[in-house]
């Protein structure tokens, strides 16, 4: 919705304490939900395929193969989340290193992907943002803060992911599009579940709970 500058509002909820209303709306108890007139749409992937079809610029691929593509990818997200999600969300140090050394595996993929698309650039499909940027944005922007204290290197061995991935984070689209206190927030999460990395952070952070 920011990159086609439509006009919404956002109420934001604790995932930990979900109201009733929210229940309601989301029959897997998830966000995002975007309310249509009163009809509640939910999963992030349908969301964002009903918004391209009917509020312009489209942010997939007008060819019909390249957009096929496109959702392809899209369709690779929960592997490659997994695969980052395995490390970060672990409370076991030895299942993060065994976590670390799968996960290049997948991100190698998404490596060739980027070196197959056909342009230079930043974005998945050139120089604006598409619906591929926005699916994977949000798992990288939790890895790249859970790797500030677990300093993987994960990345440096994939530079078109790593360019790609700084590219989305230094866009605020992508940034805006989570509470201003989510990076605080996310760390809190870490330290209260027990995760490995959330020992490595400081412990005001646990401030944001």
């Amino acid at each position: 919705m920011r990159a086609k500058a439509v006009e919404f509002e956002v109420t934001y909820i604790n995932l930990r304490e979900k109201p009733d209303w929210f229940l309601k709306i989301s029959p897997h108890g998830k966000v995002p939900v975007l309310d249509v007139d009163g009809v509640p749409l939910f999963e992030s992937n349908a969301i964002a395929e009903y918004l391209d079809e009917t509020v312009s610029p489209r942010l997939h691929p007008e060819d019909p193969i390249e957009r096929a593509r496109n959702r392809a990818w899209t369709d690779f997200v929960p592997t490659f989340s997994a695969a980052f999600r395995t490390i970060y969300y672990n409370k076991d140090k030895a299942k993060v290193d065994e976590g670390l050394k799968a996960a290049p595996a997948t991100v190698e993929k998404l490596e060739k992907a980027l070196a197959e698309r056909g342009n230079d650039g930043p974005y998945f499909n050139g120089p604006d943002l598409s619906l591929v940027d926005a699916a994977y944005a949000p798992f990288l922007q939790r890895f790249l803060i859970a790797d500030e204290k677990l300093q993987t290197g994960l990345l440096d061995d994939f530079p078109l992911v790593k360019a790609w991935a700084e590219t989305l984070l230094a866009d605020d689209r992508v940034t805006g599009s989570v509470a201003p206190e989510f990076r605080e927030a996310f760390i809190a999460n870490l330290k209260r579940q027990e995760f490995y990395v959330g020992t490595l952070f400081p412990d005001e952070a646990a401030a944001a709970e």
